[in-house]
């Protein structure tokens, strides 16, 4: 899909959503798909829901500049050309007040990435397991008119493996990248303000999120904090069905300190370069969302899909291409 075209879509999708009424249940209920915490429960509901997200990056960028697989080559003696990224996550909330909603989520990541050398050899290092876990809780601070405001605090368990191996041409079973990883390998905190406002005809929201990493790993190196601002729209083409837009803006510093265990690496790929992982990136993503309306079993199931592509970016030394993902995703309230 055209970037232009999705970013101008998007915004006519998103003034178009100011057409609306009164308020009541239907498919815009929920923020799109790609969003985590944007809404909370009535005492005693529970969600069940379940998120698959596939991104796929080709390429290299230096700043804003991208970059020939042979430019990198100029200075390392190999380059990423291609890195796939899947994620599965499960996802339970439950409301035991009004206010207070907590949440857990269960992940799984498979990652690929495929590094050219310069005597155009390709291969390929493969990494997947059990991703960081997250706990926390949503507690609704206000609600006026068709407006909620609530506070989230999640703590991301490093329930994951920052020691991924894999054999390549050089050596067997050797340490992947930190993009390789499935782990921070600390204890990170996010704090939120998630703000809603839900019509018949359509809904806003909007979402400040800060991760905040604490102490290092075990490797002698911590992640960088991230910040991150979303906004969204969506608009119903029926009780059943809508359509949402979204933008959002990211900054991510790079890892504080190193893993010495990469250090020879490092002077091989920007990959394994601590330094070359910083940047702001902004984004657009369109997508459908179908709420089950029926007399069935089926009854209240949502399932939702958006598409993400990057619209400009700035990063720290050199970095894969921000590149597209997809979201697809499932939720049941009881």
């Amino acid at each position: 899909m055209n970037k232009t075209h999705l970013t101008w879509g998007l915004m006519a999708l998103l003034t178009s959503a100011w057409a609306g009424a009164d308020d009541s249940p239907n498919a815009n209920r929920h923020a799109p798909i790609g969003v985590m915490g944007d809404h909370t429960h009535q005492q005693g509901e529970f969600m069940f829901s379940y998120r698959f997200m596939d991104m796929g990056m080709s390429g290299m960028v230096s700043g804003t500049d991208h970059l020939s697989t042979a430019e990198v080559l100029d200075d390392f003696m190999m380059s990423p050309v291609r890195m796939d990224m899947k994620m599965h996550m499960l996802g339970f909330m439950y409301a035991p007040t009004d206010r207070l909603t907590l949440m857990a989520m269960l992940n799984h990541s498979e990652k690929d990435m495929v590094i050219q050398n310069r005597m155009g050899m390709r291969f390929r290092t493969h990494s997947s397991g059990t991703a960081d876990s997250k706990i926390g809780a949503l507690y609704r601070l206000k609600n006026w008119g068709h407006n909620q405001l609530h506070m989230n605090f999640n703590v991301s368990v490093p329930t994951g493996s920052i020691n991924q191996r894999d054999n390549t041409p050089m050596a067997e079973n050797m340490l992947l990248p930190y993009g390789m990883q499935n782990s921070s390998g600390t204890y990170d905190y996010q704090l939120g303000l998630t703000w809603n406002q839900y019509h018949e005809g359509h809904a806003w929201g909007a979402q400040l999120m800060s991760t905040i990493r604490t102490g290092e790993n075990d490797a002698g190196y911590r992640l960088g904090h991230e910040h991150a601002l979303t906004i969204w729209g969506s608009k119903n083409l029926s009780d059943a069905w809508s359509l949402s837009g979204r933008l959002s803006v990211k900054n991510k510093q790079s890892i504080k300190g190193s893993d010495a265990r990469l250090q020879m690496m490092a002077m091989m790929t920007p990959a394994a370069n601590a330094d070359f992982t910083g940047g702001d990136w902004l984004d657009a993503a369109i997508g459908l969302n179908y709420l089950v309306i029926s007399e069935g079993w089926f009854d209240g199931h949502r399932f939702a899909f958006e598409y993400s592509s990057n619209i400009s970016q700035d990063v720290a030394g050199i970095q894969m291409d921000q590149g597209d993902m997809w979201t697809l995703g499932w939720q049941k309230a009881f």
